[in-house]
């Protein structure tokens, strides 16, 4: 059935222009490489990048495109589709191939994971060959991806189920580092009205050997993925009780986002005030932390840990809850706690002595202990 109806497609177009200047994602100077699945959402984002293209409003533009060959013929037909899709709005069009499942298989990781972690490798990779190309600052492009407030919705749950840390419950970053994320305010609802209202006013549309305007991602509809359940089971019971539920949800973690924001804000001064990096040009080698830093509320020193951890630990490495408590026991009714000694994730060393709180690999710790 067609969404179209329920939608205007240059309201769309606005407001996915609107989230963009209020969050200061990127201007007319900005080269963007966009992280194309062949999906509706991704699909809906080509077309509303070209079109700021065309109107000046954004830099130069490239596609990625990562085929992780976990669905045979299925993959090579969403490449087939998205190069189409290049070509019939004038993108450059970065094609890449990893083996996810081998990759996860040697790793021990989630296949999620590889597969997230290999395409943001890649799509570094293909931004800095672009800007190189453009002649741009690699600082000055941007990864762009496709993320909708369903996607946030998503990880809202998700999170809710395992658990999070400070911050976790705003969900998804409008712009995190190099990745933006234009259509968060939008649903895939929309998106896919879109691409009809599109079709209908005869634009450019790309189409599939079956016809459609996107491609389905089928395992998109099993349960036995976390975020797929998610989707499939919590979400639609969810909107049975409140039919309003992405408009609330949104607005719920923005109010968090912004009191988030507020906290991290806090953060950075007494990341400031507070904490030596022993090396500052690797992180991972450790830091001391004022002695004052046990007056601190807890909350904000948690949030501090966490940044810290975060800093030294590898990659995406979750911190753990009881690594954040393994630092805090290095002070005691807020004097430091001389003498402690502990031993949390990543094999890191936290010690405690009149001169302060230090965090380091447990091989320093070891080394400086022998010297001593």
């Amino acid at each position: 059935m067609s969404h179209a109806p329920q939608y205007d497609i240059q309201h769309i177009a606005e407001q996915a222009q609107q989230t963009i200047a209020t969050h200061t994602l990127l201007d007319s100077e900005t080269p963007c490489l966009l992280m194309v699945s062949g999906g509706s959402d991704s699909t809906a984002l080509a077309y509303l990048m070209a079109d700021l293209r065309d109107e000046g409003m954004t830099g130069p533009l490239a596609m990625l495109h990562v085929n992780h060959q976990l669905r045979g013929e299925d993959a090579d037909k969403d490449a087939q589709f998205v190069a189409e899709l290049a070509r019939l709005l004038d993108i450059p069009l970065f094609l890449c191939e990893i083996d996810i499942l081998g990759e996860a298989q040697r790793s021990g990781e989630n296949i999620e994971a590889v597969a997230r972690r290999e395409r943001y490798l890649a799509a570094n990779e293909a931004l800095a060959s672009m800007c190189m190309h453009e002649a741009y600052p690699v600082s000055s492009g941007k990864i762009v991806t496709a993320h909708t407030a369903d996607d946030r919705i998503e990880n809202f749950y998700m999170r809710s189920i395992v658990g999070t840390g400070p911050g976790g419950f705003r969900s998804m970053l409008y712009q995190n580092g190099p990745v933006v994320r234009p259509l968060l305010d939008m649903s895939r609802e929309q998106l896919r009205a879109y691409l009809e209202l599109r079709a209908a006013h005869d634009e450019v549309c790309a189409r599939d050997e079956h016809n459609c305007l996107w491609r389905e991602d089928a395992t998109n509809a099993h349960t036995d993925r976390f975020r797929s359940y998610v989707r499939h089971e919590i979400v639609p019971r969810a909107k049975e009780r409140n039919p309003q539920l992405t408009e609330t949800l949104v607005r719920t973690m923005n109010l968090i986002a912004d009191e988030d924001d507020m906290l991290e804000s806090m953060v950075d001064d007494l990341s400031e005030r507070a904490v030596d990096w022993i090396d500052e040009a690797d992180q991972a080698g450790g830091c001391v932390l004022a002695v004052s830093l046990g007056e601190t509320p807890v909350p904000l020193l948690r949030r501090l840990i966490v940044r810290i951890l975060q800093a030294m630990l590898p990659g995406e490495t979750r911190v753990e809850t009881a690594s954040v408590e393994g630092v805090l026991g290095a002070w005691q009714n807020m004097q430091v706690n001389s003498g402690y000694v502990t031993n949390i994730q990543g094999n890191l060393a936290v010690s405690a002595n009149k001169c302060g709180v230090r965090i380091e690999p447990m091989a320093a710790f070891r080394a400086r202990r022998k010297r001593d």
